[in-house]
């Protein structure tokens, strides 16, 4: 049915297919091949996809539709012309995952649809979908329905009651994207059909225990209002935190109020209640669940320190000695509740963290209590400078499974470039299409080619890193791509900081260990990275780019800047990707799709811009160079 649908889209009549005889696309079931591998014949007669797995054979109809000219997306085809080609393949790693946040910023439910479509193009099999934050809870929870009455609205206000306030561009006027705006249970449940459809898991994120303003808040609501109609029992049953509370603390953000308190039973309630009403959305949508993130970063210090919750705690519960149990007795407790569901805890890296003491300063370890319970972690914080650069390998040779989600190579939300003009962050680096296309994942530090500031270092001192051992190697899941969406104000934006930075994923993810990985390094290794390189960016700009350019309805990807430079009197332009037309003027008037292209160096004198356009005639960024 996918494929029948997939071929509507392209071409003006459906070509017959099967699951066996000699139709013109027959699927075949081989149980020889591996369970997401595929083989892919095109000859004359016919193409085959065999598989032992539907998700198999979906990934060969990937390859196939790779395998079509990529303009043929632009408008419905007579027919199509296909290169003859025998492939077997399969993936790498078997966890090849997308993170998107929409609780920062929301996206509209028809553009989370086309990031799925998206991802199943690349055979990424992993959709993390972070939609619980500070500034905004983005599913419905019909008991719940504070959650998102109060939890997905920002606008004006002064107290936070009603809806939240305005943050990160969303503009004071309430029920307007990207502030506002949820998926109603009806809408989630049409997501996980979907995703299921193309093979992809979906991982949906509770974030606790900080992170938790927009439930705290929406809490808050539904307190208030069963208060005054006297029902003070249920009023206090979901309630996040407890007015007695006279803990000072400050996140990372800036917020002074977004942390559940942890020792209030309450807080168990609600998170399994949210638990429970996902797991049931799952069951009616067909849609597998394994795992739950339940979040676990960036809890400032100082929280919970005058609780009465954690007072009352501590004095009656041995184990309970200083705030930092507070944090195990509360992974220690989701654990249990989440087995007795048949899932598994997944969480940020440190859930599977424990402080301890080192030379009188404290010093964070694996904490051996939940490493043989299959905690996963998204370990993200390797930023280069800052000494956790080793941190996904410690914890992987502590026995937790580790999804790779550094911020070095692998977050979309950091800006491409340093340049003024380039949206994003900043603060671990700059990420651009070639950090997670050269991304070592058993041996990362060994490649690295910038500080967490951008500025180039030349060799890594590792003299007190860890090394990823064997074991520690049977640990690693897989790898994660994360679009935090701060900055991602409109869809556009989202596509943008997304591609084609997420074809490196891609690459990294399924394809096997390059040559250029391997050994330590040396000039081969180097020649090895640098024709790998040349292939995957003539891959990228000639064919992939051109393909999103209608695929799907189009993305709105980046188009790089022109690079100038005058040598020898002469005005010198290069490209990233080759494939895009660069087109200039000679007189500092506007670029447009009909300007002159530029086919080698200048000789004229005068005021240049330049700028890079698309199969569609979209343009780039300009930029100008003066030759006198």
């Amino acid at each position: 049915a996918y494929l029948s649908d997939e071929l509507g889209k392209l071409l003006i009549s459906k070509p017959l297919f099967s699951t066996g005889g000699s139709a013109a696309i027959v699927l075949n079931k081989n149980s020889q091949i591996a369970s997401e591998g595929y083989e892919l014949n095109v000859s004359e007669k016919r193409i085959l996809i065999s598989a032992s797995t539907p998700a198999g054979a979906f990934y060969g109809i990937q390859s196939l539709k790779s395998l079509i000219p990529p303009l043929s997306w632009k408008s419905k085809q007579q027919s199509v012309n296909i290169r003859a080609v025998e492939v077997k393949d399969e993936p790498r790693f078997g966890y090849r995952s997308f993170m998107l946040d929409v609780a920062r910023n929301f996206q509209p439910k028809a553009e989370i649809f086309k990031v799925l479509d998206l991802m199943s193009l690349y055979k990424l099999n992993v959709f993390h979908f972070h939609f619980s934050e500070d500034e905004g809870w983005r599913v419905e929870i019909p008991s719940l329905p504070e959650l998102t009455q109060v939890g997905s609205v920002r606008g004006h206000t002064s107290d936070n009651k009603s809806k939240l306030q305005p943050a990160f561009a969303s503009g004071g006027v309430a029920d307007q994207l990207p502030g506002s705006g949820h998926l109603s249970r009806k809408d989630f449940i049409e997501m996980l059909r979907y995703a299921t459809a193309r093979h992809i898991q979906v991982i949906p994120e509770i974030e606790s225990p900080g992170h938790a303003r927009a439930a705290i808040k929406a809490m808050e609501n539904r307190y208030e209002k069963l208060m005054k109609a006297g029902k003070t029992a249920e009023a206090s049953r979901y309630r996040l935190t407890d007015p007695q509370d006279k803990s000072k603390y400050r996140s990372v953000q800036g917020w002074e109020d977004n942390v559940m308190d942890v020792a209030l039973p309450s807080v168990y309630n609600f998170i399994e209640k949210v638990t429970d009403e996902l797991i049931l959305m799952y069951k009616e949508a067909g849609a597998p669940l394994k795992t739950i993130h339940y979040g676990g970063d960036e809890v400032p210090a100082k929280v919970w320190e005058k609780s009465p919750a954690y007072l009352k705690l501590k004095s009656t519960n041995p184990g309970i000695k200083s705030t930092d149990d507070l944090w195990y007795y509360y992974f220690g407790k989701l654990n249990a509740m989440a087995k007795k569901r048949g899932l598994f805890v997944s969480g940020w890296e440190e859930a599977g963290m424990r402080k301890t003491i080192l030379d009188g300063k404290p010093h964070y370890i694996a904490n051996p209590d939940f490493a043989d319970d299959h905690f996963q972690l998204h370990v993200w914080n390797n930023v280069i400078g800052w000494g956790a650069e080793d941190l996904a390998y410690k914890l992987a040779n502590g026995g937790y499974k580790v999804v790779l989600s550094p911020v070095s190579n692998q977050y979309f939300d950091l800006a491409y470039n340093s340049s003024y003009y380039e949206p994003g962050y900043k603060w671990g680096g700059m990420v651009d299409v070639d950090k997670p296309f050269y991304f070592i994942p058993y041996d990362f530090l060994k490649n690295v080619k910038e500080d967490g500031q951008g500025r180039p270092i030349k060799d890594l001192d590792q003299s007190k890193m860890i090394r990823l051992t064997d074991y520690g190697k049977s640990n690693i899941v897989g790898l994660q791509g994360l679009l935090w969406s701060e900055n991602n104000v409109s869809k556009e934006r989202l596509e943008y900081m997304m591609l084609p930075k997420l074809l490196g994923l891609a690459e990294r993810a399924w394809a096997e260990e390059p040559e250029w990985a391997l050994g330590e390094y040396s000039i081969l290794n180097d020649l090895y990275y640098k024709n790998s390189w040349s292939q995957f960016a003539n891959r990228v700009g000639k064919r992939e780019l051109p393909r999103l350019t209608y695929y799907n309805g189009g993305f709105s990807y980046r188009i790089p800047e022109p690079g100038l430079k005058i040598m020898d009197g002469k005005v010198h332009a290069n490209i990233q990707l080759p494939g895009l037309e660069i087109r200039y003027t000679k007189d500092g008037s506007d670029l447009v799709a009909g300007s002159m292209i530029y086919t080698g160096p200048l000789t004229e004198k005068g005021k240049f811009r330049f700028a890079a356009f698309d199969a569609s005639g979209r343009r780039g960024r300009v930029v100008e160079i003066e030759s006198k």
